[in-house]
């Protein structure tokens, strides 16, 4: 059997997250583990390049505990809700400090993590005709197509120094099970130098090996599991949680006020030691309310060689 590579999330990100690294918290609406990024937060790392589809409160909690340098991104927004204030203040106040931004569509981004983990000099794309974003993004470049059929936008490779993906189960080798919305889990984890697996439990091999299509993360490509349930809320985790959409309408109150917005990180993230506590701290009521319906899915047969 393959060596442990289980961990903390306080090692994991000591370890694989320096000063200046470029991360990738990926997740689309679902899947955002959040105690990633409270553990950043909590450890006071800085100058980060913080790269994602769409920022969501994730991103805007670690900009605004003062984390990141730089945000490359596609879509901005509360989903739902409205703005990201402290993203906003960062970009038109330099608060808590200067932001720079790098701005593409969500094919964009995709396109770049596809070219990351390919080891494509770049990804092409049709979509960025009769768009402005090239005006605000110089590294959206166009080309002529060697097929003779006109000009192709390309996009960048990206390839974080460390991703962090969250799943539903993994074994102690970091093979994942992931099933429901996936959005570029898997393009974020082969694009990305490090790759640390959180998940909501720790199953046996054996559990892996029986459902191998829903394997979307080897542990080939894994270098730390970390055990941490309840890691992507305020997000949601098919089959074990729902998303808490009033964290989501709290955000929207407490973010457009800088002070409030300090005091939450503080008793939030700041003040507690880790997702544990935090999870302590909600109230077991709250998860309550949080437990999805059950909705199994049929029996897959995938044969056993003789």
């Amino acid at each position: 059997m393959s060596e442990s590579t289980l961990c903390t999330m306080n090692e994991a990100v000591d370890r694989f997250v320096q000063d200046g690294a470029t991360i990738a918290i990926e997740g689309f609406t679902a899947f955002i583990c959040f105690a990633a990024a409270h553990e950043i937060i909590r450890q006071k790392k800085k100058d980060l390049t913080l790269c994602r589809l769409t920022p969501d409160l994730i991103y805007d909690q670690m900009i605004a505990a003062g984390t990141a340098k730089k945000l490359v991104f596609s879509y901005l927004g509360n989903p739902g809700v409205g703005s990201l204030h402290c993203i906003r203040r960062a970009v038109e106040k330099d608060i808590p400090g200067a932001l720079e931004i790098e701005e593409y569509s969500h094919f964009g981004m995709v396109g770049r993590y596809i070219a990351g983990a390919s080891n494509l000099p770049f990804f092409p794309l049709r979509s960025y005709f009769g768009s402005d974003i090239i005006r605000a993004n110089d590294n959206i470049q166009f080309i002529e197509s060697p097929y003779g059929d006109d000009q192709v936008a390309v996009v960048p490779p990206l390839n974080p120094d460390v991703a962090f993906i969250h799943a539903q189960r993994a074994d102690i080798q970091g093979n994942a099970h992931i099933w429901g919305l996936i959005g570029v889990q898997k393009e974020a984890a082969f694009a990305s130098r490090k790759v640390i697996v959180v998940v909501e439990e720790i199953v046996e091999e054996s559990v892996i090996r029986h459902d191998p299509n829903r394997t979307l993360i080897p542990g080939l490509i894994v270098d730390a599991v970390v055990h941490e349930p309840f890691g992507a809320h305020p997000s949601y985790v098919q089959g074990y949680y729902d998303r808490d959409n009033p964290f989501y309408l709290d955000w929207d109150r407490i973010s457009r006020d800088h002070d409030l917005t300090e005091k939450w990180l503080n008793e939030w993230v700041l003040d507690v030691p880790d997702r544990a506590a935090y999870i302590e701290k909600l109230g077991s009521e709250r998860f309550d309310n949080l437990k999805p319906g059950e909705m199994l899915a049929g029996p897959v047969d995938y044969g056993l060689y003789s």
